[in-house]
């Protein structure tokens, strides 16, 4: 615990199985519950992360990256938590950072923080494509303009999470696709959430889970579109139903677990 606040960290794997034990070893001892969800693996990803101790969930088929996050922050606040990291299991994140990065949470600092791979300037130097790197530079310069924010990227796979701010948010509208961390953050700053960010060293190699070129492109048409409904939506015009919200704090639509009745 943290500031007496239950910390859980959520995992969205796939794949997992060869970078999962590297990223829960390095996971520190405030962390109070590791919660995995294994969105219908090729591999062995659920067996390695019981035999770790992990509280795991399958999803009976694939249901995306977004779909599988949702699994993931119902099933933590399910389990109690006060604040929720959610943490990569492919090792390319530094696990040592949950601490600071909860603690912030943790504290009533900020509602949500963000590990930034950019902060610091040692993307490109742990081994981030270039082409990435600059797509990623230019999405988080014109989300700043469209969203009003001062965020140094939109992007990162390591994030905190108040309880509050979670379930304020309608995540159950978001996509299931990649594009789902993008409207969650849109979210997040329509509702005037306080957003903090650290500098977090990340790490590209083979075995780091990585989107090709095609799903990147898609990716970033989704952030151009997320930008704009954004702007739509301050400039009260029209609110897509993921962006019709409370005020943190207020109950949105609650998330639940899937099972497999719903196939």
């Amino acid at each position: 615990m943290i500031n007496r606040k239950r910390i859980v960290v959520v995992l969205p794997a796939y794949n997992a199985e060869k970078t999962l034990e590297l990223t829960v070893k390095e996971i520190p001892e405030v962390v109070d519950e590791c919660i995995l969800v294994d969105d219908n693996s090729n591999d062995e990803t659920a067996e390695v992360a019981r035999r770790l101790g992990l509280v795991v969930e399958v999803h009976p088929k694939n249901r995306g990256y977004g779909g599988n996050q949702k699994t993931c922050y119902a099933k933590a606040l399910e389990h109690g938590a006060d604040v929720v990291v959610m943490l990569h299991p492919d090792y390319q994140y530094n696990p040592l950072l949950v601490t600071p990065l909860a603690t912030m949470v943790a504290f009533g600092v900020y509602d949500c923080a963000l590990g930034s791979r950019i902060l610091g300037g040692g993307a490109l130097r742990g081994g981030m494509p270039l082409y990435k790197y600059v797509a990623n530079r230019f999405l988080t310069a014109f989300q700043n303009l469209m969203m009003g924010a001062k965020l140094s990227e939109y992007h990162t796979g390591f994030r905190a999470f108040s309880k509050e701010l979670l379930a304020s948010l309608a995540l159950a509208e978001n996509s299931d696709d990649f594009v789902f961390d993008n409207q969650l953050l849109a979210q997040a700053i329509l509702l005037g959430a306080r957003i903090g960010e650290i500098s977090c060293p990340t790490k590209y190699f083979a075995e780091a889970s990585s989107i090709n070129f095609r799903r990147s492109s898609i990716y970033g048409l989704g952030v151009l579109v997320t930008s704009f409904q954004f702007r739509l939506a301050k400039w009260g015009l029209y609110r897509s139903p993921y962006l019709r919200l409370e005020s943190v704090g207020a109950k949105a639509s609650p998330l639940r677990v899937p099972s497999s009745s719903d196939e």
